[in-house]
């Protein structure tokens, strides 16, 4: 890298080093270049340094988009215990709802001790576990595939949901936050998590200590929009409060 380049590059770092973003314009005034000469800084920053929607920031002050493979060998070990005390709730004949992610996969894998269970799932990694399972029915809402989280969406989804008997909703989230609720990456999962969370019986969120505290892009719900709170994380709520009841894992 260039030595003028570098004086630049550490001059906008020193700009940023509290968070926050930068304009590209400011940033090219502050240095004393054109606006090209800064995006062609940031290209060879390796990475230090992003461009998001013509202003600059930190890497370290961006969250990653949500990568499930990653997901899959986060946790996990925490993911089974969780999962064990959600499979506690089930009960023979029930219909479920599980939710896409990686969270809830070690559920599928329970479900072979109850009898006669239904299970609806937008979820293709859902949905491939479940249909190795003797005797349990599967119901796989379709429509566009998202690699990102192998999970489908559809503008009728949340109807086909809502026309189901649903005992018990299984939900997944990246963010659980006590002021400002439950949220996850992606904007697709919005409608078939609100739709199960509006018609089921009972409604379960299941997350690991990893999301609790985080605010994610896509809110969907409240705390108290749940009957109970599965995790491994600090979620203690007054008495007072009246929000879910929340099962250590």
């Amino acid at each position: 890298m260039k030595d003028r380049s570098a004086m630049r590059l550490a001059r906008l770092q020193q700009a940023l080093a509290g968070g926050g973003t930068l304009p590209l314009g400011e940033a090219a005034q502050m240095c004393g270049v054109s606006e090209m000469t800064i995006r062609r800084d940031v290209a060879a920053s390796d990475g230090a340094m992003i461009l998001l929607g013509g202003r600059l920031v930190m890497a370290n002050h961006y969250a990653p988009v949500y990568d499930l493979d990653q997901q899959q060998d986060s946790h996990t070990l925490a993911k089974r215990r969780l999962c064990e005390r959600a499979a506690g709730f089930i009960e023979d004949g029930d219909t479920l709802f599980i939710d896409c992610g990686t969270t809830l996969l070690p559920l599928a894998g329970l479900l072979g001790e109850r009898r006669q269970l239904t299970v609806v799932t937008y979820a293709l990694n859902v949905a491939n576990a479940v249909s190795l399972i003797p005797d349990v029915r599967l119901v796989l809402l379709g429509g566009l595939y998202h690699t990102t989280s192998h999970s489908f969406g559809s503008d009728d989804m949340s109807a086909a949901i809502k026309r189901l008997g649903i005992n018990r909703a299984f939900i997944s989230a990246a963010g659980v936050h006590a002021e400002r609720g439950v949220s996850c990456f992606h904007f697709h999962e919005v409608a078939p998590k609100q739709a199960a969370i509006a018609c089921a019986e009972q409604r379960l969120l299941v997350v690991d200590e990893s999301k609790i505290g985080q605010v994610r892009p896509a809110y969907f719900a409240r705390l108290d929009d749940f009957d109970v709170v599965i995790t491994d994380g600090d979620m203690a709520l007054p008495p007072a409060n009246g929000g879910p009841r929340i099962v250590a894992a």
